[in-house]
């Protein structure tokens, strides 16, 4: 009698799916049957701006249900892998960190990332770790060369005491059990952080602090005409598996700190170009058939990540389409209630696990374990391509450091190596998109692969999120541009993506690429039913109209299933209140202005392009997130819609008010009264941001002024149409 091998992982759908499906077809013949009331009553120009955001809300409603139709709960035994495969047979890995500005992103962060990484329970002669500096900063390969000789500490302590948190600064910061070489590793610690920092700050490289002269020699390449966006490739390796080993002996992972070459006009395609230089140079080096993509700030949090990835790679039960595993994009140091809304639950974390039931989740950017051979082709009729070869037989036995592997992968980071090629349009990550993974991901998927969604109960890896309202919106901004641009390509999902894909996947592709225009009914919403109101007009069904019920079912309805889906995966509901008044100040604003961006770069006008989010915090905005503060500071144009939506919407509510104590009927005006009054109720901060604050972190006069100006034409041009 032979024993059955326990199961790698489980995957099993989630109990709440048929109350997902037979909800939605009530929900749908509700929705249908008020547009089919708007199209009766079709007969002022009000009355076609209604129609068109709630058709708008319908369709986006509509795509949205496929991510409800089979949500997958998943867990993986990493336990069980040893009874199916050998360690010695374990695939190598080469993880890729991408970062692009030492001051915006500081690289401190980015060394706690890769040393965290680099202390996988793994082998270690398996293990590359390659870094991409877009900034080409002299600060951040010194920060690397640091972060190498104290991996030769620190990562024996992690495996001897078996510490969970392998980034030193989360470790640390954790208030850890003193171990007997716990002082010591702080001291080498804090040491290294110093003269980084120091470092950074001088804004040049102390040559005091250079001890080697291949160090010396590696910083010779900034010369009086090296920029960020004109530069020779660099490419140096800190750590070698074949020769350098730890305090105890044993192999180190390899290190490779790697700039593209970049040449003005050619100094493009963002973190894409980056990734796209990592696979070409990783290849010619270690060519690992497993590729983990991180952001510079997502440490490692749980050390047996990949072991979960390789319960999915290795398995042989699976679909051999199988593309990437992708863990959730999860955040420490986020406030107690979340007051952004910024670990983006729906997004990483409930929506998709919604898509893992129906081919696989989005690639959101970072924690993906990818196969390599998922870039160079489709899975039904993989052929390596001949161009590139990116290493020859007979190179195949070289060390990483000889200098003929050095000079192939100087040639495949060089700028020009990609004309004339399929890179970024049949391989390798593609360009024309600033949300590259989104788009990745997508076109993998159309090209016949599929994904899965791990979410250990421990999370995988832990990043930074923005802690300041400017930068989320400026964040969700650049989305939404990214967004649009697939909408609206060769590629899009409403016309390529529908053939390629299951019509359900379609969908919440679908959904994805027009969140953008979710702003159209949300301004109209914002706006148009309290000028109604303000000028004595009523536009929605009287209380006791039938109709009216069918208002709050929609309502209470789409919030309720909300609430639903957010508690059930975690949330709290003061998380939950939060992040629903955070989507709808980013549809009205950053989502609008992603919009006009995106028109006025069709147009051929310059538009900001990709800006890295800063990772870097004061004391004094610091202070204010920890105590749920909104932080708004800057005169950023991204406040002006906000602002003036919630002071006509506070004229409209009072006005409402007044107009019923003069004797005016609430049946008439209580659908008005009571909108007006719920963005009231989730715009507070801005009011206290406006009126009652004098930190410096307040609403700046400038934006309030140009808001009461906007406000006051707003009203006066709608007394004219009314």
């Amino acid at each position: 009698m032979t024993m059955k091998t326990p199961p790698l992982h489980t995957r099993v759908a989630m109990c709440r799916t048929w109350a997902n499906r037979t909800y939605a077809l009530v929900y749908a013949c509700v929705i249908l049957a008020l547009l089919n009331h708007h199209f009766h009553n079709l007969n002022t120009i009000i009355s076609i701006s209604m129609l068109l955001s709630d058709v708008v809300l319908a369709f986006m409603w509509a795509t949205y249900q496929a991510f409800r139709m089979c949500p997958i709960r998943g867990r993986v035994f990493p336990e069980t892998l040893a009874q199916v495969v050998k360690e010695s047979d374990y695939p190598a890995l080469d993880v890729f960190i991408c970062t692009a500005d030492p001051y915006k992103e500081p690289p401190m962060s980015v060394v706690n990332t890769a040393l965290s990484v680099m202390a996988y329970d793994y082998p270690t002669e398996k293990l590359s770790v390659y870094v991409s500096d877009d900034g080409g900063s002299q600060l951040t390969l010194f920060a690397f060369m640091e972060a190498a000789k104290f991996a030769r500490y620190w990562l024996p302590y992690c495996r001897k005491y078996k510490i969970l948190e392998r980034s030193p600064e989360l470790y640390f910061g954790s208030e850890p059990a003193w171990l007997p070489e716990t002082s010591d590793i702080k001291l080498r610690y804090d040491s290294m952080k110093a003269r980084v920092e120091n470092v950074v700050k001088r804004a040049s490289v102390c040559v005091d602090y250079i001890t080697k002269d291949r160090e010396l020699q590696a910083f010779t390449k900034w010369t009086d005409g090296f920029t960020h966006r004109h530069h020779p490739s660099v490419i140096e390796i800190l750590l070698d598996s074949g020769n350098d080993k730890d305090i105890t002996d044993l192999t180190m992972p390899n290190l490779v700190y790697v700039s593209r070459e970049k040449s003005g006009a050619m100094a493009h395609n963002f973190k894409a170009g980056a990734l796209n230089v990592l696979l070409r140079v990783s290849a010619t080096m270690t060519n690992a058939p497993v590729i983990l993509t991180l952001d510079c700030d997502m440490f490692s949090n749980d050390p047996q990540t990949p072991l979960r990835a390789l319960c999915f790679l290795l398995d042989p039960s699976l679909d051999s389409t199988l593309a990437f595993v992708q863990f959730p994009q999860l955040f420490h140091g986020i406030n107690k209630n979340d007051t952004y809304g910024a670990e983006f639950k729906f997004v990483f974390q409930i929506e998709t696990a919604g898509m893992d039931g129906l081919g696989g989740p989005i690639h959101v950017g970072t924690g993906g374990f990818f196969r390599r051979r998922a870039f160079f082709g489709s899975p039904s009729s993989f052929v390596f391509p001949k161009t590139p070869n990116p290493r020859p037989a007979h190179l195949l036995n070289e060390p990483i450091q000889s200098k003929e592997v050095l000079a192939l992968a100087h040639q495949v980071a060089a700028c020009n190596y990609e004309i004339k090629t399929n890179w970024g349009s049949e391989m390798g990550f593609r360009y024309g998109s600033l949300v590259e993974d989104f788009y990745t991901g997508y076109r993998l998927h159309c090209q016949g692969w599929k994904s899965i969604f791990c979410h250990p109960t421990r999370a995988a890896f832990l990043g930074n999120a923005p802690k300041t309202l400017d930068d989320l919106l400026n964040q969700t901004k650049r989305w939404a541009m990214g967004l649009l641009d697939v909408c609206f390509s060769k590629d899009s999902p409403v016309t390529f993506g529908i053939r390629k894909l299951n019509p359900l996947w379609a969908l919440c592709y679908m959904h994805y690429a027009f969140w953008p225009i979710s702003s159209i009914p949300i301004t109209i919403y914002a706006f148009l039913p309290q000028l109604a109101l303000l000028n004595s007009f009523s536009i929605f069904p009287k209380v006791t109209d039938p109709w009216f019920f069918l208002y709050v079912f929609l309502f209470l309805g789409a919030y309720a299933q909300d609430f639903l889906d957010f508690t059930l995966a975690g949330g709290t509901i003061q998380r939950w209140w939060n992040s629903q008044r955070m989507w709808l100040i980013r549809v009205l604003s950053s989502f609008s202005f992603g919009m006009v961006e995106y028109l006025l770069k069709s147009l051929g006008i310059c538009t900001s392009g990709f800006n890295v989010t800063s990772k870097v915090f004061d004391d004094e905005k610091n202070r204010r997130y920890e105590q749920g503060v909104f932080e708004f500071g800057v005169a950023s144009p991204s406040f002006l819609p906000i602002t003036t939506a919630v002071l006509i919407n506070l004229a409209s509510f009072v006005w409402g008010i007044i107009e019923i104590l003069r004797g005016r009927s609430l049946e008439d005006l209580f659908v008005q009264i009571f909108i007006a009054g719920f963005a009231v109720v989730n715009g507070w901060p801005v009011y206290e941001a406006m009126v009652l604050r004098t930190d410096k972190g307040k609403m700046p006069m400038k934006i309030t002024l140009t808001s009461i100006v906007l406000a006051w034409v707003l009203y006066f041009a709608s007394s004219l149409a009314f």
